[in-house]
């Protein structure tokens, strides 16, 4: 990898959103697990993995016109809202594992962080593992077909709103799914972006 691309920096900077790339320890999922050195994303290197980003403003969510005209022009017509945390969850522990398989979806995943916070890791074109900090204000869009997993992080709590086109389907498709049409489509788009064969790993 080469540390001058325009995608990666070692100093933290002023970001939208913060991502960074993993470290491979086994530690406690919820620990943000940075490089040593740190690794910083940028928001265009999300992009062209076709992970979208808006900040909004969480605190009038409810009256809030920009995300109405998200929700309108991208026709995310279903929403509910998601309280994430031991108290307001059965068996907490399993879910947060089963959060963590890795998978993909048939569609796109769209979350939006009210309160809390928490993470989520998605696969970049070289297979590393890229973590992405979800606070309030950050609305995300992941593309269908692109591996992913979410957990939160120590603070134990994440107030998400989930978004829809149409009926939901949250139907997750536990890693490998290399001949699945979805992500068959997506190493498509990835390799058209790069310009360079990717691999289905």
């Amino acid at each position: 990898m080469c540390l001058k691309s325009k995608h990666f920096t070692r100093q933290r900077s002023v970001m939208a959103l913060e991502a960074w790339f993993m470290d491979d320890s086994n530690e406690d999922q919820r620990l943000p697990h940075h490089r040593n050195p740190k690794e910083f994303v940028t928001v265009d290197y999300l992009a062209d993995l076709g992970v979208v980003h808006w900040k909004l403003n969480h605190e009038n969510y409810e009256n809030d016109s920009k995300l109405s005209k998200i929700r309108e022009e991208r026709g995310y017509d279903y929403m509910d809202l998601l309280d994430l945390c031991p108290e307001k969850v059965s068996n907490y522990e399993e879910k947060l594992k089963n959060f963590f398989t890795e998978h993909i979806h048939k569609d796109e995943e769209i979350r939006y962080c009210l309160e809390g916070s928490g993470y989520f890791d998605v696969r970049d074109k070289d297979d590393r593992w890229i973590r992405i900090l979800m606070k309030p204000g950050d609305l995300i869009v992941l593309p269908a077909g692109i591996y992913h997993r979410f957990t939160l992080d120590t603070s134990n709590y994440i107030k998400l709103m989930s978004l829809f086109v149409g009926e939901p389907v949250w139907t997750p498709y536990n890693r490998p799914q290399e001949e699945h049409p979805v992500r068959k489509e997506y190493i498509k788009s990835l390799t058209q972006k790069f310009g360079e064969t990717i691999r289905g790993y």
